[in-house]
């Protein structure tokens, strides 16, 4: 079996700045990490893997230092890597992404099924996942919280609803987004990271994908920014209630409704 984990490189600050102009992240100049929520996909990735046999394939797109989230990937045990880097990705909004990486995909072949996290903390769209399944015709489980079977045709998984939990099964090639619950991210080795580090990375540009140059990039991005603003402030005064918990509960509706929460 062949799963594949899409990941991003994604700022290690919440204090990130906007281009002005561009109305995008300003990367150059900050610390970046792999994206938390890909932690998961990787390890019930592997943790497939070592059920029912296969490689673990950890594909990104991004600069050249995006290298160092695919080494991270490839230290807590994944097989391989593949890494989209070039001009011609940059500016690409989540419809050119899930297009290049479903190209690259394909590129790798016999892929059996995907995987990605729940989103990026840089966007918090959650569109890339749902995007590449579409682009490559499969079925998609989002919120996955646990894959309850798999077997070489299919796979059984809970999801999380607004309502509570769904079980589905999806016939494989399938691509799922996954949850924080599913399990516990294992911490590599000192010889694990060593060996990653020594690891091939494989780099393709657009044209190692057959990707379309017409549809990645920022002129292909339908998606455009013309606005970003910081939140509102919250109020972070604390009332603290205290007598009887009638009295106190009726002073919480008060103090709720004088603040407009109800």
């Amino acid at each position: 079996m062949i799963i594949v984990v899409c990941v991003k490189q994604v700022p290690a600050t919440t204090d990130a700045k906007i281009d002005p102009e561009t109305k995008r992240i300003i990367r150059e100049g900050t610390k970046s990490v792999l994206n938390p929520f890909d932690l998961y996909a990787i390890e019930e990735a592997i943790r497939i893997r070592e059920k029912v046999g296969g490689e673990v394939c950890v594909l990104s797109m991004g600069p050249e230092s995006a290298k160092n989230v695919l080494i991270e990937a490839l230290s807590m045990g994944a097989d391989r890597a593949f890494l989209l880097c070039g001009r011609e990705f940059a500016g690409s909004d989540t419809w050119a992404t899930s297009y290049a990486l479903s190209r690259a995909i394909k590129t790798v072949g016999g892929v059996d099924l995907i995987l990605c996290g729940k989103q990026a903390v840089d966007g918090d769209t959650a569109q890339v996942g749902p995007g590449i399944a579409a682009q490559l015709d499969l079925m998609q489980a989002a919120n996955v919280s646990k894959v309850e079977e798999i077997t070489s045709d299919a796979v059984t998984v809970s999801r999380m609803t607004e309502n509570g939990f769904d079980v589905l099964r999806l016939k494989l090639p399938a691509l799922l987004t996954v949850l924080k619950d599913i399990n516990e991210p294992r911490v590599p080795t000192l010889k694990d990271a060593r060996k990653a580090r020594a690891a091939e990375i494989t780099v393709w540009g657009s044209g190692d994908i057959g990707a379309d140059p017409d549809l990645i990039g920022l002129n292909a991005s339908p998606t455009r920014v013309v606005k970003t603003e910081p939140p509102a402030v919250r109020n972070t005064v604390t009332v603290k209630l205290g007598g009887e918990p009638a009295d106190a509960a009726k002073a919480l509706v008060g103090e709720m409704i004088g603040r407009g929460l109800l």
